[in-house]
């Protein structure tokens, strides 16, 4: 059994919210559209069936963490990059060698307050978390279990 592993998933609220996942059938869907090498890579490469995401609205104000998630399906080729009307279109793209990939989650808790990005920074537990260093932009970012754990225990 492989080791459960703990993301930070980010989405603008405008264009996909943690509201739109608990809306979405069975609280699931495609995240698709990551158009970055490095998270591509994390997608493909790391995240797993049984991982644990944190939910992150960014490009907002407040940006916060909004609730959990929990990956139930593994990369596969992303479908917007095939279609020509969606704004993820990638004409190199082909089914036989697809460019990027989109896994699915799974809406699991909503924070009945949301966690802000300036919240988390007081709190000294999360010095080193990646979302908070000066720089990190990556939409798909590793999280420890330490930090996932006081995040969720912050959130009751």
């Amino acid at each position: 059994m492989s080791k459960t592993n703990y993301w930070l998933f980010k989405s603008e609220p405008n264009v996909f919210s943690f509201d739109d996942l608990l809306k979405s059938p069975r609280k699931t869907t495609c995240w698709d559209g990551v158009r970055n090498y490095q998270a591509r890579n994390i997608m493909r490469d790391e995240v797993k069936v049984g991982d644990f995401v944190l939910f992150y609205h960014s490009r907002i104000e407040p940006m916060c963490i909004a609730g959990t998630a929990e990956v139930t399906k593994e990369a596969y080729a992303d479908p917007t990059q095939f279609d020509s009307d969606s704004k993820y279109f990638d004409e190199k793209a082909t089914r036989h060698k697809p460019r990027w990939v989109a896994v699915d989650i799974t809406a699991h808790q909503k924070f009945e307050k949301p966690l802000t990005r300036e919240h988390l920074k007081n709190m000294p537990e999360l010095a080193e978390m990646m979302l908070l260093r000066k720089g990190s932009r990556l939409s798909i970012q590793p999280v420890t279990e330490a930090e996932y754990k006081v995040i969720l225990a912050e959130a009751k």
